[in-house]
């Protein structure tokens, strides 16, 4: 079995920095680009771990990407809401202000004698005396409509103004969510840049390292036995969720991304849980919520692993050591140490 190089320092995420993809965008722009020129101050395995750092940094700001997505789609919901009860509400004013008119159209037209003489020249006392009631209940009846006009007016323009500030809110909300997605690229570019710095012989010896890393992750994972699955207090749901999330070994990490083909980290977790009938809020630091807190020795398969101080990664517990994870830009999904990342406290969910 390969021998598996630990991280120095375990601040620092160690994850896959190239597919084959990723190799050849390198290449080409390395190739490109003369004044792309390799720092002889700096060390490959310098080069490396601030990679690393700025990708980590990308995925931070991701799942802050991720929440205001979430937050988007909440004020969206709530303004349809408004604007629809906005609708019928004014249809049910309109109504009212309807039969209101009507009513005042006919009493002006028999407002103009007065009562007793009314009642003198009518044909038919009788049916005068009964119209003359009716009058009066209408009036008490018209009385209620205006109370129930004015009521529904202040219902309206209070939601008229509630739709107003959640408007306002979204648009605020869509300019923060430019700004992280530039964000999200600046950060990434950087990690660009510095990978454009190295050598194709350096670049070929990174990721020559990576697959030994790789293929060592997979043969521990694979060791895993039922009865560690069993462990996990769920069992079938345990299994389901890990064998959902190793089909989807090698997709790629892609920020934002949900599933099937791509995912970023909380994206990952989520689809692999929903395959067994679970349901996750969408970004890491929300379903670190979602279940009982469990320390990292008491882990077991299945369970969710949340990593760094500001809870901004997640994956899977495997088993034997091993997680499984979307680990960021310019990788793909794959089994990983445990340890290679600051591991914070797993959660069990169910």
């Amino acid at each position: 079995m390969a021998s598996h190089r630990r991280p120095k320092q375990p601040s620092r995420a160690r994850v896959t920095l190239f597919g084959a993809t990723a190799v050849a965008t390198a290449a080409t722009s390395f190739l490109a680009s003369q004044s792309a020129q390799a720092d002889p101050e700096r060390s490959v395995e310098e080069v490396r771990e601030e990679v690393d750092e700025l990708r980590h940094e990308a995925e931070v700001v991701t799942e802050e990407y991720n929440g205001a997505r979430e937050r988007e789609q909440e004020l969206q919901d709530q303004v349809e809401d408004l604007q629809d009860s906005v609708d019928r509400g004014q249809q049910e004013l309109n109504e009212l202000r309807a039969g209101l008119g009507a009513v005042a159209t006919a009493q002006y037209r028999n407002g103009g004698l007065d009562p007793s003489l009314q009642l003198f020249l009518s044909a038919d006392p009788d049916a005068y005396l009964d119209r003359a009631s009716t009058l009066d209940q209408v009036s008490g009846e018209q009385a209620e409509t205006l109370r129930l006009i004015e009521d529904r007016q202040r219902t309206l323009d209070q939601q008229r103004a509630e739709a107003t500030d959640r408007l306002a809110e979204l648009e605020d909300l869509r300019g923060e969510l430019e700004e992280q997605k530039d964000r999200i690229r600046g950060r990434l570019s950087e990690a660009q840049e510095l990978l454009n710095q190295l050598t194709e012989e350096q670049r070929a010896a990174i990721a020559a390292e990576e697959a030994a890393e790789r293929a060592t992750s997979q043969a521990q994972a694979a060791e895993v036995q039922p009865a560690d699955i069993a462990d996990a207090g769920g069992s079938s749901r345990a299994q389901a969720i890990l064998t959902a999330a190793a089909s989807r070994l090698g997709m790629p990490y892609v920020w934002g991304a949900t599933g099937p083909n791509a995912f970023d980290c909380s994206g990952f977790t989520g689809w692999s849980y929903a395959q067994a009938g679970i349901s996750l809020p969408r970004v890491s630091q929300a379903q670190a919520g979602a279940g009982t807190r469990v320390s990292i020795d008491q882990l077991a398969p299945g369970d969710l692993v949340l990593y760094y101080g500001g809870l901004s990664h997640i994956a899977i517990y495997a088993g034997n050591g091993q997680i499984i994870h979307a680990p960021s830009t310019g990788s793909v999904v794959s089994y990983a140490p445990l340890h290679s990342m600051p591991a914070q406290f797993g959660v069990r969910v169910g």
